[in-house]
């Protein structure tokens, strides 16, 4: 799962890591969720890469009533390219969302302990990300973007079963060359990162609200102040699992 994250790094740093001609200003954000407007980077026929804002939930373009459709804050990479509402995204609009890091949730018999989650190493990172451009009858257009999820590494599987696709920044351009690079070739960067990439803190229930877009929802609290045990690990239900399969949403 990928349901909350954060781009707190500074603009000129994300442009420079991404490499895109644009020089966009925005603020920083720590509690970035579904619905919400989420960075992506994509690339033009002509190699050129390009910054771009998305809604947060992906429409399909063959969708008539969004109002009756699941919202698509994920896709599972194992099994997108066979999806209708991912095929063709998967061969012709793939991106990368930029992120400082992301939150997850760990289940336990008592409760949900919340977890900011980022680079050991460095500031930003990039997800594997589909979008797609949805219209309406009265002719408006809204581009709207999902994550790509995987199996979780063992780091990770300690939390939650299911993590965000991360890629390394040399393989920036494959997954972004939609025009030379099949999706049969690009699926085989959708792999679990390194055990020791990510590093994962406690953090207070305050990031369970959208509301709390502030530095503090990353703060680390003491064993004292989390919500529930570390040490008490619950493997989801295989009802709880089954849905979040169905449509990578259940969150809370």
């Amino acid at each position: 799962m990928c349901g909350r994250l954060a781009l707190t790094t500074p603009p000129d740093a994300v442009r420079s890591f991404f490499d895109y001609v644009d020089q966009p200003n925005f603020p920083p954000r720590y509690n970035i969720a579904p619905t919400q407007p989420l960075a992506i980077v994509r690339q033009t026929l002509d190699g050129t890469r390009r910054f771009h804002l998305v809604r947060w939930g992906l429409m399909p373009p063959w969708v008539k009533d969004p109002a009756s459709f699941t919202l698509l804050i994920n896709a599972r990479a194992e099994t997108a390219s066979q999806k209708p509402s991912f095929r063709n995204a998967m061969r012709h609009h793939r991106c990368l969302v930029p992120a400082s890091g992301f939150y997850e949730w760990r289940r336990t018999p008592e409760g949900k302990q919340p977890f900011w989650i980022r680079p050991a190493e460095g500031d930003v990172m990039g997800f594997a990300g589909l979008w797609e451009t949805w219209s309406d009858p009265d002719g408006g257009d809204i581009d709207t973007g999902a994550i790509l999820t995987i199996q979780s590494n063992r780091m990770m599987s300690a939390i939650h079963h299911r993590m965000p696709v991360i890629l390394k920044r040399e393989d920036f351009g494959t997954w972004l060359d939609v025009a030379n690079v099949d999706r049969r070739e690009a699926e085989k960067l959708l792999q679990p990162v390194e055990d020791d990439f990510l590093v994962a803190t406690p953090v207070s229930n305050r990031v369970n609200k959208v509301v709390n877009d502030d530095a503090d929802v990353q703060r680390e609290i003491s064993p004292e102040e989390m919500s529930v045990p570390l040490k008490k690990v619950a493997k989801p239900s295989a009802a709880e699992k089954s849905q979040e399969d169905k449509n990578q949403l259940d969150l809370f």
